[in-house]
């Protein structure tokens, strides 16, 4: 019985593991999309304080335009995009959503004021690929092994996030504005060689990702808590990054070249303490309420911002917990979705999550931006506060399956 037991449990191990293939197309597409994510995420840090460099950079409204309005795009054009990507194929359509995304850097970099800069990243957000690579990764894995491969995609996100904190103030500083959007484009045409020639040919999966009603996913309660929660997430990081680099600057004595060096230790100190409350998620399967917690962390750094606006230190510390928060639940989240959607319309719900995180991305700039002009900084931080409180609300009835 034991030989019987140990023949039939190798198999199984065997069966778990990537293939060289698996391999091969699950780092090829994280790579690519954490390319992506980077040359988006490089705008967030800075721009609200490099923009005063350029005619127009002066009004907080037009410069939360500006870094939200790729977001409003990218929300129309995901699930479109996806869809084509079933009928014309995953590579052309991510080349041709590339393409875009380069033509709008170099757009943004030769801009000489927000307005062209709008323009730019509105070009930009209409190559909305996210639903397209996700839908690569299924026609490249097993079902068995696609959770590690969305999971490394996933953290590759997390990586590119805390990479542009550092390396913006660099690039802005040795560069300038202009110089950060010819950075972006070359990441870009870096991604059109990623999907060109990188990414390995795989057989298209028969069934579409786009293979369900829209109504199977708006009736599904945990699948809405899920996009209400990353648009949240998302709106809170662009209203929060619309006014906290200028109080970083200010309080702390840095211009946009320096601040990689209150961002770099907050970002470092944040992922280490992150760890160990994701490796107890993990093992504990304690899914539920480690989102519960982390949500609530956000409501309360969120809350203690405004107490905090005149002191650096203290503003500093809510920055950590703030990405001990957001590394966590940008993690979980879309874990969640993968678990909680049925397969019949596991790629609908995804091309919904990535739409609901582009709208957080487009409100949380523009309304930050909005409040930012009119001298509000407390109001956004308040309005965020009040935002993820109702998340909170929401994520309490979420229903832990896993």
């Amino acid at each position: 019985m034991r030989t019987n037991s140990a023949s039939a449990a190798k198999p199984t191990r065997a069966r778990l593991k990537l293939t060289a293939l698996e391999r091969k197309a699950s780092i090829a597409l994280a790579l690519l999309f954490a390319t992506r994510m980077l040359g988006l995420f490089l705008l967030t840090p800075v721009f609200a304080v490099a923009a005063l460099t350029i005619p127009g950079g002066d009004n907080a409204a037009r410069v939360g335009l500006a870094l939200g309005a790729y977001g409003l795009t990218q929300a129309i054009m995901q699930i479109p995009l996806g869809m084509a990507s079933d009928r014309w194929g995953r590579r052309p359509v991510i080349v041709f959503g590339m393409v875009l995304f380069v033509v709008g850097g170099v757009i943004c970099a030769m801009a000489k004021n927000v307005d062209w800069i709008l323009v730019g990243r509105i070009v930009q957000g209409v190559g909305a690929v996210s639903a397209a690579i996700t839908a690569w990764v299924a026609d490249a894995t097993r079902p068995e092994v696609r959770t590690r491969a969305m999971a490394m995609i996933g953290g590759s996100i997390g990586i590119s996030f805390a990479v542009s904190l550092v390396i913006s103030p660099m690039l802005v500083g040795e560069f300038g504005l202009s110089g950060l959007f010819w950075a972006i484009s070359l990441l870009g045409f870096v991604c059109l060689l990623i999907a060109s020639f990188v990414v390995p040919s795989v057989p298209q999966a028969r069934m579409p990702i786009i293979q369900a009603r829209v109504r199977d996913v708006l009736h599904h309660a945990d699948l809405l808590r899920l996009n209400f929660g990353v648009f949240c997430l998302h709106f809170v990081l662009m209203a929060l990054f619309i006014v906290a680099p200028g109080l970083l600057a200010t309080l702390g004595g840095y211009d946009t070249s320096t601040l990689w060096e209150v961002y770099l230790p907050v970002i470092l100190l944040s992922f280490v303490l992150m760890v160990p409350a994701v490796f107890y998620t993990e093992t504990r399967h304690a899914h539920k309420i480690a989102l519960e917690i982390a949500v609530a962390g956000l409501v309360v750094v969120l809350a203690l911002m405004p107490l905090a606006r005149h002191n650096f230190l203290a503003l500093v510390a809510l920055m950590v917990g703030f990405f001990i928060a957001f590394n966590i639940l940008e993690a979980l989240q879309p874990s969640l979705v993968s678990r909680v959607a049925p397969p019949e319309y596991k790629g609908l719900a995804l091309g919904f999550y990535n739409t609901a995180q582009s709208l957080g991305v487009f409100m949380g700039a523009t309304v930050g931006g909005l409040l930012a002009a009119s001298g509000r900084s407390s109001a956004v931080f308040l309005l965020s506060a009040g935002l993820t409180f109702v998340w909170f609300l929401t994520a309490r009835g979420f229903k832990d399956k896993t």
